[in-house]
């Protein structure tokens, strides 16, 4: 027997995963003219609402309503294909700039925000939801994703997971693990990279020598795609294309969405120490929301009606956000102590009597136990 007779040695053909060279792109090509007017106006109108939430949020900040918050402002298209991508019993893994597709994928919008207020760990409930937790720490969420799409298919239920990671989150070891345990077992999942150009201050140059990002999948046997993160319609078909694939058995997909994030990393973030106006203000004339509107416009698509519509309906859901969130919480500071372990170990009841007593000696009762 020869070594090309071994089975054992047999690989997958390679050029069958690699991304192609140019991103995937649908405005502006002719295979506009093929899509579906209500699916663009669905685009359209959860674009619109996308923008306001992250402005509203962002507002959250500065009103001491929040701790901190992630903008995905100019990330949208990434963050709306990926919920609208998804079947109700799929699962999302998002990361705390993720609050976006959360709330799309029908989540309240005050219990999303609650990590990021500081009150508790997550403010809703994954196994209703089909949500993941927030993940801030880079990339640990990625073999989860993996480990449940793993175990779904291995019980014969119908789901594929999302796992969504921005560009840094590429270098942690925990991405290396994910793709290559998804790339043995054929896990039902895809990963979605949002390559917004930095891992907060380091520029994607400094972190990684690869072509792209999405050529790393070829390495753990994972198909690869390249697409224009902000062209809606281009993401929502990749996106869907590879959840299908997933979801027929085709193993995972690495999909690299170039995009930008054109606020600061946080509100904690000075962006002017590490980019320039003139590189934001470029990423700006190729917003998602505008391209897809100018396109809209352009083929009669899109009235003044819709258009004001759109952003009444945004306008609710950031008033109604607003007036929520300005209503102080009941807080339950012993309420740290639970579900840390089955069994509490005595240090964690020792340090739950100190802070019971401290709370006891409260003499302005601002915070009842």
């Amino acid at each position: 027997m020869t070594l090309t007779e071994d089975t054992a040695l047999v690989r997958p053909d390679a050029t069958a995963l690699l991304p192609g060279n140019d991103p995937v792109r649908v405005l502006g090509t002719p295979a506009a003219a093929d899509l579906d007017p209500e699916d663009l106006l669905r685009l359209y109108r959860e674009l619109v609402l996308g923008r306001r939430y992250n402005e509203q949020a962002t507002a959250l900040v500065k009103q001491g309503r929040l701790a901190v918050y992630p903008s995905s402002t100019g990330q949208e298209a990434c963050q709306v294909a990926a919920a609208l991508a998804l079947s109700t019993q799929d699962w999302l893994f998002p990361t705390y700039r993720d609050t976006l597709s959360v709330v799309l994928r029908g989540v309240d919008p005050v219990q999303t925000l609650t990590l990021l207020r500081g009150d508790w760990h997550t403010g809703y409930d994954p196994h209703a939801t089909r949500v993941a937790p927030l993940c801030t720490p880079l990339a640990t969420h990625l073999p989860h994703a993996v480990g449940l799409a793993h175990a779904a298919r291995v019980a014969g239920d119908d789901v594929v997971a999302m796992a969504l990671v921005g560009d840094g989150g590429t270098s942690e070891g925990d991405f290396h693990e994910a793709l290559n345990f998804a790339g043995v077992w054929g896990a039902p999942v895809v990963f979605l990279v949002q390559n917004n150009g930095y891992a907060i201050s380091v520029p994607l140059a400094k972190q990684t020598a690869a072509p792209t990002l999405a050529h790393k999948a070829v390495g753990y046997g994972v198909r690869g795609v390249l697409v224009d993160g902000n062209d809606a319609p281009a993401m929502l078909g990749v996106l869907t294309e590879a959840v299908d694939r997933a979801r027929d058995g085709g193993g995972p997909t690495l999909v690299e969405a170039l995009t930008y994030r054109v606020d600061a990393h946080t509100n904690a973030d000075d962006a002017t120490r590490y980019r320039s106006t003139a590189e934001v203000e470029a990423w700006r004339e190729r917003d998602p929301l505008d391209r897809l509107e100018r396109h809209l416009r352009e083929t009669g698509r899109l009235d003044t009606g819709t258009i004001e519509e759109a952003r009444a309906a945004a306008e609710r859901m950031a008033a109604d956000l607003r007036t929520r969130m300005h209503v102080e919480p009941a807080v339950a500071p012993l309420g740290l102590f639970d579900h840390v372990y089955a069994e509490p170990t005595p240090q964690l009841l020792e340090q739950r009597e100190f802070l019971l007593a401290e709370l006891s000696d409260d003499v302005e009762g601002n915070c009842p136990p």
